[in-house]
């Protein structure tokens, strides 16, 4: 008997000595290797999706919130901001793009590529107009700055702007219900004028015949 066997044998030997089961297989081995492989790489999977979708619904928040943003956006700093979110949602596109293309997560790629394409059609429907390769106005073309005007009146913002729609709807309605209780009230006002003057009521009236 080879001494390789010799050896074998004195290990199964000690193992059922020490009460413990048998040594595995290789075959056994294999298999149990590739099943932990196989649970490490759903685990990271999982993981992967867990971390790409919340960075997809940041994104993708960013890019619902532009839709309301609350300043003007024509020239000067208001359209440098709305700019540097536009650039903010691209660069967030790509990075969850990559996060989704490590992890191996077809669908949220797919999405995130769409949001780096719908942040970049955004910066470009701003810049395009205002570097000349696209169609505008001649008589008003869009810029980067704002003219300076000396007496132009200060720029009012979308938000200052329903601030004051609300203020005069509120004032008129207020307006309205005064007229309104005021007719109610004209015959208790005039009744108790005339409590108040007793000679208004001992007053003959100018069409009663006279001694």
């Amino acid at each position: 008997m080879p001494q390789d066997d010799w050896s074998t044998q004195l290990k199964k030997i000690e193992r059922e000595f020490e009460g413990l089961p048998p040594e595995p297989s290789p075959a056994f081995k294999k298999l149990q290797s590739e099943e932990q492989r196989r649970a490490q790489e759903r685990a990271q999977q999982r993981a992967g999706m867990i971390g790409g979708g919340a960075r997809l619904v940041l994104v993708a928040a960013l890019g619902v919130a532009l839709a309301f943003w609350p300043y003007e956006n024509a020239c000067g700093s208001g359209l440098f901001g709305y700019l540097a979110v536009e650039t903010v949602i691209v660069i967030g596109g790509l990075w969850v793009a990559i996060t989704t293309w490590r992890a191996r997560l077809p669908k949220m790629h797919i999405l995130s590529l769409l949001i780096v394409l719908t942040g970049l059609v955004l910066l470009a429907i701003e810049i395009l107009p205002r570097v000349g390769y696209a169609a505008v106005d001649p008589k008003h073309p869009p810029a980067f700055s704002c003219p300076e005007t000396a007496n132009a009146p200060p720029r009012v913002t979308a938000a200052e702007q329903r601030v004051d729609l609300a203020k005069g709807t509120l004032e008129e309605r207020w307006k309205s219900s005064t007229e309104e209780l005021a007719n109610k009230l004209r015959p208790q006002r005039e009744a108790l004028a005339r409590i108040e003057r007793p000679e208004l009521l001992s007053q003959p009236s100018h069409g009663s015949p006279r001694d």
